[in-house]
């Protein structure tokens, strides 16, 4: 007997997020104060002087990416954004490949982000413990424990939340970029280690083409993270205009602070600098653009960032466990929702539960940065894969479409389609750089998804019979009717 998806009935807090709430949830997501300061150390390590090209030539095709969201959140609004997309486009395969991809790399994120949180809260408190592994575990394992509990407490406490925290957060980050641009713009100054050069944007500074799509995955990384807006679109005011512009704003955001201290880093830093203080290149730089209390406003911005974005991610991997126990090709428990905060809690639980076994099992692994590279490179390709299929999804839904205009091909086919090449092809170049650690991460992970969608497929979940996502059926409907961006329609849930 075939099972059924579950009855609309009580589900997630609808209009729960405006426009700004909702741009602020993308820019914490990407996190760049902790993107920063957990992958600089081994982006620099991966392509030296050519970091700000790095960042640059990924923030092109990803604005691709945040495009197709744009254009794919239009036509359906659901908590699982790519693993509905891709899922009716596509293939249900792929789709449920792109939704499993996300659930792996949030999952790996819970440890690449607590334990940043745990060593930058050691390094504010007692700095000469910052290096104590165990502690700065358990540490971030209680941040993780207190992010757990604010994403049950629903999708407003959500947003509260990260309003105080992103918000430091970036007052912070801005502060120090106009001082490093001013720093910059003094050349070889006292204690500068380069001057600035343009050919640092430029691709001369890769060792080839692996090189660059390495330094390419690695960036990706600065970047994801904004896509929670699509995640989020069930519990978003007027979401098919809001979700898709959110994510666009986030990007340009994240890029514009990250480029600056990209370039900052490559100024101010020697490479022994970087080498020496891998897993606090921050915290150095901070230092050197303000001394004394430089570096400790950095320390909170990059804690303040870290516990932000492991909200945002919690939201991820929820909602879209939370869409695939509804179609049954998860747990059917997963699509529970709690009848006081509108949340899934049983989705919550699982992942809660999950991530602490791995954050103390990573203790195995030894230094805090080993665990970091590790995982950063295994996230990137899961990265790859479910941007790189989302992509595609946006110019088949809209295939009929493209041709009405320079914009509409452009915007809506050309660029998404360079963009989910583009992550394409830097997975499968980055595949030799990468360490064999990484490769089991990422592929395995990717390859485990196989036993849930088989046995799922098996007992007959609809899912796996979708009906074909059509971006003309939907334009076409919402011309005849006038209905507005915010009203219910087919190709919804």
């Amino acid at each position: 007997m075939r099972n059924t998806p579950a009855r609309p009935g009580r589900g997630l807090q609808p209009n729960a997020l405006g426009t700004f709430n909702t741009i602020v949830m993308a820019v914490a997501g990407s996190a760049p104060a902790y993107s920063l300061a957990a992958t600089s150390s081994v982006l620099v390590g991966t392509v030296g002087l050519g970091g700000p090209a790095a960042l640059l030539y990924c923030a092109i095709p990803m604005l691709g990416i945040a495009l197709a969201y744009r254009q794919l959140g239009r036509i359906d609004v659901n908590a699982g954004a790519g693993y509905s997309w891709v899922g009716r486009t596509l293939h249900p395969f792929l789709g449920f490949l792109s939704g499993w991809a996300l659930v792996v790399a949030a999952t790996l994120f819970m440890v690449a982000g607590s334990l940043p949180a745990g060593t930058m809260t050691l390094t504010v408190i007692d700095s000469r413990s910052a290096d104590n592994t165990t502690l700065a575990t358990l540490i971030g394992a209680g941040w993780f424990l207190l992010m757990l509990l604010v994403v049950l407490g629903g999708a407003r406490l959500s947003a509260r939340t990260q309003l105080l925290i992103s918000g430091v957060e970036l007052v912070i980050l801005l502060l120090f970029a106009v001082v490093a641009l001013v720093r910059g713009s003094t050349g070889t100054g006292a204690g500068a280690a380069h001057a600035f050069e343009w050919s640092w944007l430029g691709l001369g500074h890769f060792d080839g083409v692996s090189d660059f799509a390495s330094g390419a995955l690695i960036a990706a990384f600065y970047y994801w993270g904004w896509d929670v807006t699509g995640n989020l679109s069930e519990e978003t005011r007027d979401s098919r205009r809001t979700a898709g512009l959110a994510g666009i704003v986030g990007v340009l955001t994240v890029f514009a602070l990250v480029e600056v201290f990209a370039i900052a880093v490559n100024v101010i830093l020697s490479a022994d600098d970087i080498q020496r203080h891998s897993a606090n290149v921050l915290t150095v730089l901070g230092e050197k653009v303000w001394p004394g209390v430089g570096g400790k406003l950095l320390v909170m911005a990059v804690m303040l960032s870290t516990v932000a974005t492991l909200q945002t991610t919690l939201i991820q991997v929820t909602r879209s466990l939370f869409a695939m126990g509804r179609d049954r090709t998860m747990p059917a428990a997963f699509g529970r929702v709690h009848r006081s905060w509108n949340t899934p809690w049983v989705a919550v639980a699982a992942v809660g539960g999950v991530a602490l076994v791995l954050i103390l099992a990573s203790l195995a692994l030894g230094r805090v940065q080993r665990i970091l590279g590790v995982a950063v490179q295994a996230i990137g390709l899961q990265i790859a894969v479910y941007y790189g299929l989302a992509g595609l999804a946006a110019v088949v839904a809209y295939r009929k479409l493209l041709l009405r205009s320079v914009s509409d091909f452009v915007l809506g086919g050309l660029w998404p389609l360079v963009g989910s090449l583009f992550m394409f092809w830097i997975f499968f170049e980055a595949l030799g750089d990468f360490s064999r650690t990484a490769l089991v991460l990422g592929l395995g992970g990717l390859a485990m998804g196989a036993v849930p969608m088989f046995w799922y497929r098996r007992r007959g979940s609809s899912y796996y019979r979708p009906a074909k996502l059509d971006a003309s059926r939907t334009v076409q409907a919402e011309d005849s009717s006038g209905c507005a961006d915010s009203a219910t329609i087919v190709t919804d849930f």
